[in-house]
């Protein structure tokens, strides 16, 4: 096998561990806790599935791509609570370091590639990026939601720190965060999942 391809395969291989890195939210039907896996493969369908909601025009193979890799860095960085302020101070720290280590499996041109991408996913400024979030917030929302804010309950959670979060949703499409997000917060916030403050 020559240099390159071994690269690949062994990058491959060692994305596989992203399906070990389980979060805070359930999947539907308060079934088990999701991997990071799947929230990837699951932004992605959705991002596709969406993408005619998004405030301007994107290209959505990008968007699908960065929904897949934009969590690879918990492999080593672990997944933090959207809400769990103490790891939000080291988040990115421990994330610029698993960057560099995973991608760093690639070839050199791919390895620019894809952490380019995952920059320009975490620096929220292109019309792909502010997609690409909002799919990342509507994903646990709906979850979340469908499973009695089951997550909200346990966690205790704010009406102003999700709506902290899922306000950045508007900047990707203000269709989407009208009409289902602000939809379920306060239907959540009504059924005591989310404390109004």
């Amino acid at each position: 096998m020559d240099e390159r391809l071994k690269r690949q395969m062994d990058f491959a291989l060692e994305i596989d561990k992203e399906k070990n890195i389980f979060r805070q939210t359930h999947i539907s039907g308060h079934g088990r806790n999701e991997n990071d896996a799947e929230h990837a493969w699951h932004m992605a369908i959705m991002a596709y599935l969406l993408q005619e909601y998004s405030n301007e025009k994107i290209d959505v193979a990008k968007v699908m791509l960065m929904c897949l890799i934009h969590d690879i860095v918990e492999i080593d960085a672990g997944d933090t609570y959207a809400y769990d302020e103490e790891g939000l101070k080291t988040q990115k720290a421990r994330e610029d370091a698993a960057k560099e280590r995973i991608f760093s499996i690639l070839p050199d041109d791919q390895k620019e590639k894809l952490m380019g991408l995952f920059d320009e996913f975490e620096a929220y400024e292109t019309a792909e990026a502010k997609f690409a979030h909002a799919m990342d917030n509507i994903q646990p929302l709906m979850l979340n939601d469908s499973n009695g804010g089951a997550d909200w309950r346990e966690h205790q959670a704010r009406a102003s720190l999700v709506y902290g979060r899922q306000g950045k949703t508007a900047l990707g499409s203000q269709k989407l965060f009208d009409e289902v997000v602000d939809v379920l917060i306060k239907r959540n916030i009504e059924n005591g999942n989310i404390k109004p403050e």
